[in-house]
């Protein structure tokens, strides 16, 4: 039970987005809400893909090093927008759903708090101790160098993107999706420019190669963050900024969830890191570079669920903190279906159509060979890997990650100590993707199995 649910409820009348969650047909519900911020989280993958695009010109090195670093930047942005996030928008749409507008209110500063400190961390973390990261990915000579040339700037800038995700997910938990959405486009639209400006120069100025590629990320972080700050300083918010006394209790609220979701993303973020330096002992930085292409479109559906996972956050969170549960697990069921029905069809056309995507980064024989052979063997179970994404959000709403933990578990376990066998037993990666789709499998079965069967309601 939530910490604060003793909390004296208000006698101000209900917000109409509050209301809307509480009352309206779910799954047209679930769409309005949804659109604004897939469209944002697509245009966000579309421009790292652009990004990706002007760094393979730096060479295959360029290419390895970006499969190198985005396993770390897509924790921090997992656990600052997915997990904390989602233990922040889980928070606050519980305070609202209850009528506790002073809780949904001191949660803003505390949400800010938080990713503010866990930002300084993931800073002196990758500052710190980046060369051994990457060395123990596989990063050697030149994908090593360029590598930290490219980490050292976007986690040197790490408590910004925090914070923005912070104030954006206070705004996903009140039901404002399109409010949270503009600002994080308005901040990723300039990056189309300033990608290839700040790589490669304009003129007589000479560009920064892999590191410009750190400054527009950070550049358009900023943007975002000051448009998410003036909503608001401009009380936008159903849920308000104010500053006050810091109190454990409402640390707690977020952290309660927000902390075993970050256990969660660690698991997604390790088993790739896993099977990245199982890839690289099987074929060195050629593999790692196809692989890491390949999964680039498993990371690409991340942000397509998260589109669709944060308003599920809002929905069961809601409907929970009114106790309307029924609800709450349909709202869970349909979401994931719809999740189940995006992703795979993504996973289809990447398996039959896996050249289209790879010959966009590149050329290289081996970097084509195990893209696609990674694409031929995973790419047809992405559905699973969208319906045990999205039940995890759902299960953020509700307060409930036992079972997200469990699954994701034993995804890893599967991926990693069934690719490791499998590269001992053959020395190829075909058995090391194999393990991979079994894990995928694995995890979203097993996880809606659960849900349905009523487990947020059991112990």
């Amino acid at each position: 039970m939530s910490i604060m649910t003793t909390a004296i409820k208000t006698d101000a009348p209900m917000n109409p987005r509050t209301r809307m969650l509480l009352t309206a047909a779910i799954l047209p519900t679930l769409m309005r809400l949804a659109w604004p911020h897939m469209l944002v989280m697509l245009a966000q993958a579309a421009v790292g893909l652009i990004e990706t695009f002007w760094v393979s010109h730096l060479g295959r090195d360029a290419l390895a090093a970006m499969a190198l670093v985005f396993p770390g930047y897509m924790m921090m942005t997992m656990l600052s927008s997915g997990a904390m996030g989602g233990g922040i928008a889980s928070a606050v749409a519980r305070a609202l759903g209850g009528q506790r507008q002073a809780d949904a209110d001191a949660l803003v500063l505390h949400a800010v708090v938080i990713n503010g400190v866990l930002g300084l961390m993931f800073t002196a973390l990758f500052l710190c101790f980046g060369p051994s990261i990457y060395r123990a990915l596989g990063g050697e000579a030149g994908s090593l160098t360029a590598a930290l040339q490219y980490s050292n700037v976007i986690f040197a800038g790490a408590a910004l993107i925090w914070v923005a995700n912070a104030l954006a997910s206070v705004l996903r938990g009140t039901g404002a999706m399109l409010l949270a959405s503009t600002s994080i486009l308005i901040g990723v639209a300039l990056l189309v420019p300033l990608s290839p400006l700040l790589i490669y120069g304009l003129g007589p100025n000479p560009g920064f190669g892999m590191a410009g590629a750190g400054y527009a990320v950070l550049t358009g972080s900023v943007v975002t963050l000051a448009m998410l700050s003036m909503a608001f300083i401009r009380r936008r918010s159903a849920a308000h900024f104010r500053f006050a006394r810091l109190r454990w209790p409402m640390f707690a609220e977020i952290l309660r969830v927000g902390a075993v979701a970050s256990i969660n993303s660690f698991q997604t973020t390790a088993t790739v890191a896993i099977t990245t330096a199982l890839v690289a002992r099987a074929g060195g930085a050629g593999a790692v570079a196809g692989f890491g292409t390949g999964s680039r479109l498993e990371y690409l559906l991340i942000p397509l669920v998260f589109g669709l996972g944060s308003p599920m956050v809002a929905l069961v969170g809601t409907n929970f903190g009114a106790g309307q549960h029924e609800r709450a697990l349909r709202s869970a069921l349909i979401g994931g279906a719809v999740a189940f029905g995006l992703t795979e069809t993504v996973g289809l056309l990447a398996a039959y159509f896996p050249q289209a995507w790879l010959g966009l980064f590149g050329h290289d024989p081996l970097m084509l060979a195990t893209g696609t052979e990674y694409l031929h063997r995973v790419g047809p179970v992405y559905g699973f890997f969208g319906l045990g994404l999205s039940l995890y959000f759902a299960s953020q709403g509700a307060g409930q990650l036992r079972w997200p933990l469990i699954t994701a578990t034993a995804r890893m376990v599967i991926a990693g100590g069934g690719g490791w066998l499998a590269l001992h037993l053959t020395g190829g990666t075909s058995g090391i993707f194999t393990a991979v789709a079994l894990g995928l499998v694995v995890y979203g079965a097993s996880l809606s199995l659960m849900i349905a069967r009523g487990v947020w309601f059991k112990g």
